[in-house]
């Protein structure tokens, strides 16, 4: 089935202006109708699904290239066929200690704050 990219965008919930961007990033592929129009595989479905998950997930655009080989396939997989692909694991390692670091910062912030709320609500 090959698909315009309206309907990619329908059926993944992504913008059309979403998936020229992964196009321009290199993480999704098109082909030209002789109108011009961009058509899509019915694969783009799943790789679409799986750049998105992994932008929700907190990874960036750059760490998503890192999985460009594992973008056709359910996820995860963060292991390739010959196993843990390491550039992967390597990545999605460093997006959960920068989470670690981003959470223990609010947490301590969160501390703070309710200290002081804490301080001024006592008698």
């Amino acid at each position: 089935m090959i698909m315009r990219i309206g309907e990619l965008a329908r059926i993944t919930g992504a913008t059309p202006r979403a998936l020229r961007f992964y196009e321009d990033e290199g993480l999704l592929d098109s082909e030209r109708a002789s109108n011009g129009y961009r058509v899509y595989a019915e694969g783009a479905v799943l790789r679409v699904r799986n750049i998105r998950e992994l932008l929700a997930l907190g990874f960036t655009i750059s760490d998503v290239k890192a999985f460009v080989t594992h973008l056709d396939h359910d996820l995860p997989p963060i292991f390739g066929e010959a196993g843990p692909c390491t550039t992967s694991m390597r990545v999605a390692r460093e997006r959960l200690a920068s989470l670690r670091e981003r959470i223990d910062a609010l947490t301590a912030l969160h501390d703070r704050i309710a200290a002081r709320l804490q301080a001024t609500n006592s008698p």
